[in-house]
This record gives C-alpha cells, structure tokens and sequence, in this order.
C-alpha cells in the first residue's frame, strides 16, 4: 500500500507478480488512488515487467479480503499511510514518492529507477524465502 497508489505499490505489486507468484498473491490499492504513473509503467517496462494493465485501486476494496499481511511502502514521514484493519501483520518499509519529484524527464525517470531498485532489493531481502502462500497487499 501507498497513498496514491500509483508508483511504489504498482512496482511492488508488478515485481511479486512477475518474480514471485508462486509464493504470493499481490495487489496494491491506497487511500487516494490517483492511476498508475506512466514513468513508473515505462521503469518496470525496463526490467522486462509490465504493468501498464494494472490499476489504482482504493484500498476500501480490500477490507473484506481476509489479507495476512499488509506492506506500506509509503514515506509517513511526509504523506499519510493508508490504515489497513484486521490483518495479521503490518510491515512498513518507506520509499519516497518519485512521483513528488522535481527536476527534468530524465532526472525524474533516473529518481524513478532509484526507488524501483530499492523497492526490488528490499522485497527480495525481506520476503523470498520465508513467508510461503501468504496474500499480500502493497
């Protein structure tokens, strides 16, 4: 989950999905869905995933779900994470919003590329192996 749940669960969401979908069931959703970021479409289209089929979804359609855990990705330093009852686990791990970002194209495509990484690595580190079939929303 993330705010606006448009670029950093979309790229969590979209990596499980293609690397790890024997183990998890991904979905992404947050409390002010804007659309998925068209720089984050093209930065996962980079490293071989798409996810220019996936949608921002409010994270209201998730409440009866039965989800074991929820991973908030936002930065609640500086933005409002959306609040997720009834789950077995929460895990925050904060990105920054590289849709907040200033700076040209590429300087915004390169900050982009920083936090898909980021996001990646941690999600490698933290969950594979270890969790099995769990549901999890981004």
């Amino acid at each position: 989950m993330c705010t606006h749940n448009s670029a950093r669960s979309q790229m969590a969401e979209g990596y499980l999905r293609a690397h790890y979908s024997d183990l998890f069931e991904a979905a992404s959703a947050g409390n002010d869905p804007r659309g998925v970021h068209p720089i984050a479409i093209a930065v996962m289209d980079e490293i071989g995933i798409d996810i220019s089929g996936q949608r921002s979804k409010l994270v209201d359609e998730f409440f009866s779900a039965g989800i074991d855990i929820v991973v908030k990705v936002c930065d609640c330093e500086h933005e409002t994470c959306p609040f997720f009852p009834g789950v077995l686990e929460t895990i925050h791990a904060g990105f920054p919003d590289p849709s907040a970002f200033d700076g040209t194209p590429r300087e915004r495509t390169a900050q982009f590329r920083q936090v898909r990484d980021a996001i990646t690595a941690w999600i490698d580190q933290t969950f594979v192996p270890g969790y099995g079939q769990l549901r999890i929303r981004l």
